[in-house]
């Protein structure tokens, strides 16, 4: 692979500074940011009222300990736009991610929000190796979802040519890649494997394509599926981290000379972690549960955001800026399937919608090869046990989820009774992959 190592000049001077220099840029950050969601977002003024804390009680950054945490239901509960700081005209934009009950968490951004957000992601692509005058091949999604904007804006920041595919059509993409001759790929890594497998299957040598980075995220991955992908293209594989709530892909990433974790942009997002069950943060280096706080976020600050997301926090190596270790695990029962966000609850939706099945299920996960699988474990109720009924059923459920969520999965429909019941919380996630 290319060596892709910043040369002098290709940082930015606040990667650099001392840790000093970055933590009193925080506490700047930070007695604003609190202040602004304070003053502007009844919620959070209400909140903190409860709790006897105040933007004032901000001395240092310890303090932020003070402060409640924010969860995803406390957004879904201001839905739809009772989150902004500022009046709604001046918001530019709006994204959402995905809502398990039919309300999606919402986040807008300020005309500053997106320049700011295009700049880190600008930051993201050269830690990545990317440089002004490279081609990008952007196939993440476009739409609410924040991944495609997100990284479409930051390449033209950067000075990169765009190509917007979006996703799908997988025999056009690697069609465009060998005629259009990108330089880098942006994309979900499962997603990528796909891209991979069509390769192969037009029998095309991958390791021939012009790409020599790809900017992975939007899904945790494994250290494995990076290998196999630097193998098979020979260039290097990158991980991106982000989240809507937070701003968005170019929280943090990864940079191409070291790829031993992302390194967070503590310039605009300030981590902790925090001990799942307790809520109490932890050291450095401890591992538990992702909290980010925004720095400079205007139309809509996130104040302590419970991310779900297990990790730890690290010296920085290739920057100043503080490491998190790569995600590959949450603390709730989300589950990505070829790069979409899957709750058991969505599968209830579309189980309990389909006449004659009870409402007990499970979930399976598997892999077949490099892709995880999930199967649905379903039952008939007593009056359609037949095995045609039980056949038809299954069907019935697999298209409904197929069109529904947008996943592809596999159904068994059992005999009543054949799903295990539990006393206390259902076991609904049987996790059947086997441990990288």
């Amino acid at each position: 692979m290319e060596d892709l190592s910043p040369k002098p000049g290709d940082l930015e001077p606040i990667e650099t500074v001392s840790r000093d220099e970055i933590e009193a840029l925080q506490l700047e950050r930070l007695k604003w940011s609190v202040r602004h969601a304070y003053e502007n977002v009844p919620f959070y003024r209400e909140k903190y009222d409860a709790a006897k804390v105040h933007p004032d009680d901000l001395k240092e950054l310890s303090d932020l300990a003070k402060f409640p945490l924010t969860t995803k239901q406390d957004l879904r509960d201001n839905y739809p736009f009772g989150m902004f700081a500022v009046p709604r005209e001046q918001v530019v934009r709006v994204h959402a991610s995905s809502g398990t009950t039919g309300k999606p968490t919402v986040v807008g951004y300020t005309k500053a929000d997106i320049a700011t957000w295009a700049g880190l992601m600008a930051r993201a692509f050269r830690s990545a190796g990317l440089r002004a005058g490279d081609i990008l091949h952007n196939a993440y999604g476009y739409g609410l979802f924040t991944g495609g904007l997100g990284a479409h804006y930051g390449a033209e920041e950067l000075g990169m040519t765009v190509i917007p595919v979006s996703g799908g059509m997988t025999s056009r993409q690697v069609a465009l890649i060998n005629d259009f001759r990108p330089d880098g790929i942006a994309v979900t890594p499962s997603y990528m494997l796909a891209i991979l497998d069509e390769f192969r299957n037009q029998g095309l040598d991958p390791r021939e394509s012009s790409l020599k980075v790809g900017v992975f995220g939007a899904e945790p991955w494994t250290n494995a599926m990076r290998a196999e992908i630097e193998e098979a293209f020979d260039m290097h594989a990158v991980d991106l981290y982000g989240l809507s709530e937070i701003i968005g892909p170019g929280v943090a990433c990864e940079c191409v000379e070291t790829k031993d974790g992302l390194h967070i942009f503590e310039d605009h997002f300030l981590p902790e972690i925090i001990d799942p069950e307790s809520g109490d943060v932890l050291a450095d280096g401890e591992s538990g549960e992702l909290v980010f706080t925004s720095l400079t976020k205007e139309a809509f600050p996130i104040i302590r955001y419970r991310t779900r997301d297990l990790t730890r926090l690290l010296p920085g190596t290739a920057r100043s800026f503080r490491r998190m270790e790569k995600v590959t695990g949450r603390d709730d029962d989300m589950m990505i399937i070829r790069g979409v966000n899957v709750f058991p609850t969505q599968i209830e939706e579309q189980l309990l919608k389909v006449e004659g099945l009870s409402p007990h299920f499970q979930l399976e996960l598997g892999r077949e090869g490099r892709m995880d699988t999930l199967t649905i474990l379903a039952e008939a109720l007593p009056e359609a046990a037949g095995e045609e009924a039980r056949a038809e059923m299954a069907a019935a459920l697999k298209r409904r989820v197929k069109d529904m969520v947008g996943i592809t999965t596999e159904v068994r429909v059992g005999e009543p009774e054949s799903i295990p019941r539990s006393m206390g919380k259902a076991v609904r996630i049987i996790d059947k992959r086997p441990k990288d």
